[in-house]
């Protein structure tokens, strides 16, 4: 009988789905990504960075996404079902979160961040356009003792744009992210699978059954870490049980001329039951 894990959100799936066995090969920094790299990226679907930010970077994001929680007007903040989002300690009201998105261009500590030139130089190398667009940007906050799962997904699910056409997902660590307090998992070479159906369950996801579990390789990263993914690779977090935070920033870039479609054609590839459902 397999045996179920329990989410923070109350959401249960199989202990085995994510799998601590094989941790990811990485790189030193992002000046170290050469054409060897590269080619890794386009063969496995992500490269992993050990110091893509430095330290002074993260806590200054770190300061900018606390601004932008304590006076949220102009951001789009989800909470943990079991928080309170009213609550006056700031750092309470913080580890209450879940989910930020829409605050590049609310605090420059962040779009800085989002600019950095070495993290653009390598979208631009794996993208293979200098002209790329910032398309999504978004904070996953998983909380400690309570952060839920992410189940495996395809970011491309999520996103009306042409589906010929790559993106690409930078996901930065903020905290020391680890298999227990909920680091990414990849399925290496699943991009080339091209797009998957995805079904409401514990959130819009794949089908549990279409895991690739035997190509599963966790992410660990410092504080600082970075992923870079394709937008078709199959990646999930599981839930944080530990008394830590791991918090961490994602944004997404596109050839500044990709097009878009609408949110009919894109169900009709990825399944009707996304509407609304956002990455």
């Amino acid at each position: 009988m397999t045996t179920m894990t329990r989410d923070g959100h109350g959401g249960r799936y199989p202990a085995d789905l994510y799998s601590d066995d094989r941790p990811a090969e990485t790189v030193a920094d992002l000046a170290a990504i050469d054409d060897a790299a590269v080619a890794r990226f386009h063969r496995d679907g992500f490269l992993a960075v050990e110091r893509g930010l430095a330290g002074t970077g993260v806590e200054a994001a770190l300061a900018g996404l606390a601004r932008v929680v304590g006076d949220p007007g102009a951001v789009s903040v989800q909470f943990e079902s079991w928080a309170d989002p009213d609550a006056d300690d700031l750092d309470e009201r913080l580890d209450g979160v879940r989910r930020l998105m829409r605050f590049v261009g609310v605090d420059r500590r962040i779009d800085a961040v989002a600019e950095d030139p070495g993290v653009l130089a390598a979208v631009r190398r794996v993208l293979g356009t200098d002209e790329v667009r910032m398309i999504q940007d978004m904070a996953l906050l998983k909380p400690p003792g309570g952060g839920r799962e992410k189940p495996w997904h395809q970011d491309k699910a999520f996103f009306n744009l042409d589906l010929t056409v790559p993106v690409v997902g930078v996901w930065i660590a903020l905290d020391e992210a680890t298999p227990d307090n909920g680091c990414m998992h990849v399925a290496r070479g699943s991009h080339r699978d091209g797009p998957m159906p995805h079904f409401d369950r514990r959130d819009w996801q794949l089908c549990d059954t279409d895991v690739r579990r035997a190509d599963d390789v966790v992410v660990p990263l410092p504080p600082g870490g970075l992923v870079i993914f394709d937008g078709y690779l199959h990646h999930g977090t599981p839930a944080n049980r530990t008394t830590t935070r791991r918090r961490a920033l994602q944004f997404h870039y596109a050839p500044a001329d990709i097009a878009d479609i609408t949110t009919e054609e894109r169900l009709e590839v990825f399944g009707l039951e996304g509407r609304g459902a956002e990455c």
